[in-house]
């Protein structure tokens, strides 16, 4: 009886995550498309990402690995720097866009958690777990490595001799971000993030 308590806490689990990965990367990437074009730049436009659809926005082998090894990967949206006013400007407001609109719907979520709007049991499990992927997302695409938005918002503060190193040198560091996941290496620098986060929640609401 108890291993299949356990495989149904297991499927249930799955059925909450698929739909939260899918609103939680949506949401990411629909934010970088949507400022980029207030700031100018049609290209996800053109390329059909201004959309809710999450079909346009995931790749289905970085959506399997983060079902099944718990990372992955997004489409990214095309974006051309060279129609902002101020590039690196438009760089940073564009990259950073991404994680805070995960961040700015977690609050959304502990809204509708803690006020008891929410009174399903059932909603309730699944608001958690789309308030804890989109803390995470938020959190981990800050991290200032290549390819992540926060290599992209250092890129944008730094010198152009330095930040030029980023851009030139952002496929070198794709291993380097891979071999930090697979070893948990980037475990507590991630978790203080998640953590300071939560603490801001619970102060905000």
């Amino acid at each position: 009886m108890a291993i299949i308590n356990k495989l149904w806490t297991t499927l249930m689990y799955k059925v909450y995550l698929i739909p939260a990965l899918l609103i939680s990367i949506t949401l990411h990437e629909l934010a970088h498309g949507y400022v980029a074009y207030l700031l100018g730049d049609n290209t996800a436009k053109v390329n059909k990402r201004l959309t809710l659809n999450p079909i346009r926005h995931i790749d289905f082998i970085g959506f399997i690995l983060l079902l099944t090894v718990g990372f992955g990967w997004a489409k990214p949206v095309p974006i051309n720097p060279n129609n902002f006013k101020n590039k690196k400007r438009g760089i940073f407001i564009v990259s950073i866009a991404g994680p805070l609109s995960n961040l700015f719907f977690t609050i959304i979520l502990a809204i509708l958690l803690t006020r008891g709007i929410v009174l399903n049991e059932a909603i309730h499990q699944y608001l958690n777990i789309l308030m804890w992927y989109n803390i995470v997302l938020g959190m981990f695409n800050l991290l200032p490595i290549p390819p992540l938005d926060g290599s992209k918002i250092l890129y944008s503060i730094l010198p152009d001799k330095f930040g030029s190193f980023l851009v030139e040198y952002e496929n070198y560091f794709y291993p380097i971000l891979i071999f930090l996941l697979l070893t948990d290496t980037i475990d507590n620098v991630l978790n203080s993030l998640i953590n300071f986060w939560i603490k801001l929640l619970n102060i905000i609401i």
